[in-house]
């Protein structure tokens, strides 16, 4: 009985303990500012505790064939990051937009694109999983993928509307990741694409483990990239996407009840989006934890919500990063979040600085750790 009320007490002061957590949130810069454009992170914790982040690093987007994708490690317990390391290289051709995912056999999986003509509508999408992704430097991948689609009824829904709706080459190409995948509790995986081609997205589907993928049916609407995908507690999937389409500007909201193969039409939200990207996870707690430029214009306002009604109300909101309006105004954008095993949260963002003098290193990486009590007080 004694030993019972002991484990009780301890039970319990576990508990206020953990009601009781200050709130606290720490900054630090992956890597000094850098001249080169460095852009497009995700974040991930490695079944080691450790920190990995990637992104890619190149003289620019649409014209530089020296992109590449960098990365860096922060070990569990250490102080800093290292210093940025090669991750992906396509010799010759520029590679972008990496994006991480854990699976639930624990191996880390590497999404990028390999951009063939220097347009985005020319993209492949490439892959590589690791089963050891334990330390220094990149994880110990596996040979390089590419996955291969043909997305469904493109030329029955486009129409007239896009010259190239029936051409297949166009409609094979071009698919880019941006935020993390999801994995089902069937197992299923789900990889959010989308292509600046059409300005529409769709979903990669693979039911052995990654070793086969098909394209769900597209997810039509006007403008809606770069989802990402969270699923509500009857099963219901839920991709909210960043707005390149038309005003009002506002984050774009599809659902799909069938395990991510049908969406439904991309409507808008009342959430202002600046046409950047966004993300969304699911919280242990069964709450939604949402990061999106916030504004119509400009990628000056990074803000945090927290919803506890699957996205009815979002009752918890705070700044992540602010600059007022103006030419002044950093850019924080771009970002990625994961929620670790302790229950608190990891962030990695592009940061661009507009107030550093002419030609002076302006971009970076940053990393924010922070706790769901820090969120919660809202902005002050």
């Amino acid at each position: 009985m004694l030993v019972m009320l002991q484990r009780s007490a301890i039970s319990l002061l576990l508990c206020l303990a953990a009601v009781a957590a200050p709130p606290f949130i720490r900054k630090q810069d992956i890597f000094p500012l850098n001249e080169k454009h460095n852009h497009a992170s995700s974040l991930l914790v490695l079944p080691n505790g450790d920190l990995f982040v990637v992104w890619y690093r190149g003289s620019g987007e649409r014209t530089a064939d020296d992109v590449v994708v960098m990365g860096a490690r922060k070990p569990k317990g250490a102080a800093a990051w290292s210093a940025p390391f090669l991750v992906a290289d396509t010799p010759g051709f520029p590679d972008t937009n990496p994006t991480l995912f854990l699976d639930n056999k624990q191996r880390v999986w590497l999404f990028w694109q390999a951009i063939v003509a220097n347009e985005w509508h020319t993209a492949i999408t490439k892959y590589r999983m690791a089963e050891d992704s334990r330390g220094p430097g990149a994880p110990k991948w596996k040979e390089s993928e590419i996955m291969l689609l043909k997305p469904k009824n493109i030329a029955e829904h486009v129409g007239a509307r896009h010259p190239k709706s029936g051409d297949k080459y166009f409609s094979r190409m071009g698919w880019m990741n941006r935020a993390h995948p999801t994995q089902l509790a069937s197992g299923r995986i789900l990889v959010p694409l989308y292509s600046d081609g059409y300005d529409f997205s769709l979903v990669a589907i693979s039911d052995d483990g990654g070793a086969t993928w098909h394209s769900s049916q597209p997810i039509f609407g006007l403008g809606g990239v770069q989802p990402s995908i969270v699923p509500k507690k009857d099963g219901t999937l839920v991709a909210y996407m960043r707005d390149n389409g038309p005003a009002p500007k506002r984050v774009l909201i599809s659902t799909s009840k069938d395990n991510g193969e049908t969406w439904t039409d991309a409507t808008d939200s009342d959430i202002p989006n600046s046409g950047t990207g966004l993300e969304i996870i699911l919280l242990k707690d069964g709450r939604w934890l949402f990061i999106n430029n916030d504004t119509e214009t400009g990628r000056n306002s990074l803000r945090l919500m927290i919803s506890d009604d699957e996205g009815k109300t979002w009752k918890w909101r705070r700044r992540l990063e602010f600059d007022p309006p103006g030419p002044q105004a950093g850019r924080f954008h771009y970002p990625s979040i994961m929620q670790a095993p302790d229950g608190t949260i990891h962030a990695s963002y592009s940061v661009f600085l507009n107030n550093v003098p002419k030609d002076a290193p302006s971009k970076t990486i940053r990393h924010a750790h922070f706790n769901l009590e820090w969120v919660e007080e809202g902005d002050k």
